[in-house]
């Protein structure tokens, strides 16, 4: 079997898209490790009311943890100079207010860029959007980062959601484990491949029609 990208390397693709000045609320899984290989000088905001924090800190720095001092789904963050805590009705007007950036997981993505990025199963450890459907309509530019397809192997790019809507039209690009996708109006535009793989190889796992990008080329880490 082929080897994919790691969560990782998907977050370090994501997070090129970040540009300095940047502000970014980052979905919970994948995204949260987009900090590790973002530039100094983009801003990252938690919707539980934090904005310029600093790094996640993992367990071997447990001694450094602060339960008052932690992002939207509870992970400890490092506090940064000029970082700034408020109200939650403030962070959600931020989040709405159509000059951030955000990067989010996903279960689907249709090919017109509607996201589904929630569940109603029961067998969910959380069945809750949060701030997902805010972000998704808020956003100025939603990026997203996942695995092409579930662990039993079927897309998830595909051509209608079958699971619940978040945001409608609201995807602008998608990473993978396997590629980089562009959402326009022509329809996906395959932008970059994963190293090894094949553009047939690529659609033999996207439901819809991929269009080839004139400068498609490997991915670059």
């Amino acid at each position: 079997m082929k080897e994919r990208l790691s969560e990782d390397v998907i977050a370090m693709r994501a997070a090129k898209e970040l540009k300095s000045g940047d502000y970014c609320n980052l979905g919970g899984g994948i995204p949260l490790l987009c900090p590790v290989s973002t530039r100094e000088d983009v801003i990252f905001q938690g919707e539980n009311g934090i904005l310029g924090y600093g790094d996640l800190l993992t367990e071997e720095n447990w001694q450094l943890y602060d339960f008052s001092h932690i992002d939207a789904t509870g992970h400890f963050l490092l506090p940064k100079p000029g970082e700034s805590i408020f109200d939650f009705l403030t962070s959600l007007s931020m989040m709405r207010s159509g000059r951030m950036r955000t990067v989010l997981g996903a279960l689907q993505v249709s090919e017109k860029g509607d996201l589904a990025n929630h569940s109603v199963s029961t067998q969910d450890e959380y069945i809750v959007m949060g701030g997902a459907m805010d972000l998704a309509w808020g956003s100025r530019h939603v990026i997203i980062t996942m695995t092409h397809t579930t662990k039993t192997g079927e897309p998830k790019v595909v051509k209608e959601l079958t699971l619940p809507l978040t945001g409608k039209k609201c995807v602008n690009l998608i990473v993978t484990d396997l590629a980089v996708i562009e959402v326009t109006d022509e329809g996906l535009l395959l932008k970059e491949t994963a190293p090894g793989w094949s553009v047939d190889e690529i659609q033999a796992v996207t439901e819809p029609k991929l269009i080839m990008a004139p400068d498609l080329k490997e991915m670059e880490l």
